[in-house]
């Protein structure tokens, strides 16, 4: 069994932040695979389903980003799913907007989600990091990542929840290399990243 985690801030006034982007990914996990309907458990909001030959839990945390880790870890401890099995989606400051990466561990980069997360669980997870760009200093990041995505940001966010869902079933097997780079050529397919920005995946 696999827990998905979507990292955002529960409410109406903060569901288009991009913040928000792990979110509205699970969210389209949910929606694409047929998930069951959501309902309040592990201080947060869970949904159950299988995505290709493995039976995944999907978790948004209402616990607000930086309390995120309690909610997880209650959900982990629950089903008995160890970190390794845990997948967190969440917006990623140093990659360009519809860019996205797959590590295991690793720092936190200043992410109070994953801090939270980390803090309760270990270090050990899965992280899908989701690019939704940085301002340019860091002044500005409390109020870039709090603040919606413009509408013309509408298209790339999009079709990137649209890829990361199809696709779910590689990060379920763990082919991570798989999954970023099938991620990529749809975003490009769609004209939202070019070739230069592709480096090695």
């Amino acid at each position: 069994m696999r827990l998905f985690v979507g990292l955002g801030n529960p409410g109406a006034k903060y569901a288009r932040n991009r913040h928000n982007v792990g979110f509205m990914a699970v969210d389209e996990i949910a929606r694409r695979h047929g998930f069951s309907p959501w309902r309040r458990r592990f201080q947060g909001e869970t949904s159950e389903g299988a995505i290709g030959t493995e039976r995944v839990i999907l978790l948004k945390p209402t616990t607000y980003m930086n309390d995120s880790g309690r909610s997880v870890q209650e959900a982990a401890s629950f089903f008995k799913i160890a970190p390794g099995d845990v997948t967190v989606f969440h917006d990623e400051l140093e990659l360009p907007p519809g860019k996205v990466r797959v590590k295991i561990g690793g720092g936190i980069a200043g992410h109070n989600g994953l801090r939270s997360i980390s803090a309760h669980i270990g270090n050990d997870y899965r992280r899908v990091r989701l690019g939704i760009g940085h301002p340019g200093v860091k002044e500005l990041v409390h109020g870039h990542v709090l603040s919606d995505f413009a509408k013309a940001d509408n298209d790339w966010v999009a079709t990137l929840c649209e890829a990361v869902a199809e696709h779910a079933a590689l990060v379920a097997k763990g082919t991570d290399a798989t999954f970023a780079n099938r991620v990529h050529l749809a975003m490009q397919a769609k004209g939202f990243l070019t070739k230069d920005e592709n480096g090695k995946e």
